[in-house]
């Protein structure tokens, strides 16, 4: 069964005769009876009782008749879901984002992305800066939401913003009994702490990890883990320090008062977030508004 046939053998039976569906589809009676022949030869069986008048279906018309009308109700379905694909009301991203900076932004940017989107379905990667970014790289996803630094020529960098770095230490620690709270500090000055740090593969872990490098120091790394929040909070526990971005840090008095914070001096204390695709990526209008729309996002600090 072709969509053709199916079409034609449909309008006969509308019209009652062969004629009258001739005149219909705009073709020749002999064209259409010949059409209606190869497809019952093809079947093996009539389709149509010719010595009634309008014309009916035999039984195996009737199953024929049922099947062409799914056939081109599939295909006038298609069609509509092609033509939505086409004008992009349909689709799928492809996101990566590290865990922390999804808490972030996705609460915030999905509502409004998924209000002029709803059929567009978001397929979430989670890993941290280092691995998303390499993910972007071989084309396994789409848009990535990211901390790094524009390094690859073949990748487009839009900057979301950039966060100062600090100390964030527990206020038992050596460093808070002899250094004051929200003093500048080289990070020579806890060289002798006990550090909370990130897994590798976070930007924060490759800035700290340079960090100490250039000052060739080498702190006991108490913990390492994925979670800021769980270094923010094993950092108090356990009277240890951590690298962190200020703006990750809680404002409300409970946890502030058990915290010191230090800027970091000697060092470029800022990491920048940064929306990123390859940049011979075909970017549908979903994507370039869910671009927009992270770009444009008023988007708090964890706090």
């Amino acid at each position: 069964m072709n969509l053709k046939h199916a079409q034609y053998m449909l309008t006969v039976l509308q019209e009652g005769n062969i004629t009258g569906a001739a005149k219909k589809l705009y073709i020749s009676q002999p064209s259409l009876s010949q059409m209606i022949k190869l497809v019952e030869n093809n079947l093996g069986t009539p389709i149509f009782n010719r010595n009634t008048d309008p014309i009916t279906l035999t039984f195996a018309g009737q199953r024929y008749i049922h099947a062409a009308k799914q056939l081109l109700a599939i295909n006038k379905n298609l069609e509509k879901e092609i033509e939505e694909i086409i004008h992009e009301d349909h689709g799928k991203l492809r996101l990566g984002v590290p865990i922390q900076r999804g808490m972030q932004i996705l609460p915030f940017v999905l509502p409004k992305f998924f209000a002029l989107y709803p059929h567009v379905d978001i397929e979430l990667t989670e890993f941290g800066s280092t691995e998303t970014e390499k993910l972007l790289l071989e084309g396994k996803v789409d848009i990535t939401c990211m901390t790094t630094i524009p390094r690859y020529e073949e990748l487009q960098y839009t900057l979301v913003e950039s966060e100062e770095l600090v100390l964030l230490s527990s206020k038992n620690t050596a460093i808070a009994r002899r250094i004051p709270d929200n003093t500048p500090i080289t990070i020579m000055e806890a060289k002798e702490e006990k550090f909370i740090s990130n897994k590798p593969g976070h930007s924060i872990r490759a800035i700290q990890d340079n960090l100490f490098a250039a000052n060739n120091i080498s702190p006991k790394l108490l913990l390492e883990t994925s979670s800021i929040e769980i270094e923010k909070r094993v950092t108090i526990a356990c009277d240890a320090v951590m690298i962190c971005p200020l703006n990750y840090i809680e404002k409300d008095e409970g946890f502030r008062s058990q915290a010191h914070i230090y800027p970091l001096t000697g060092v470029d204390s800022k990491r920048h977030c940064y929306i990123c695709h390859r940049k011979d990526l075909y970017l549908t209008k979903y994507m370039r508004d869910f671009i927009r729309i992270l770009s444009e996002a008023e988007i708090p600090f964890l706090l």
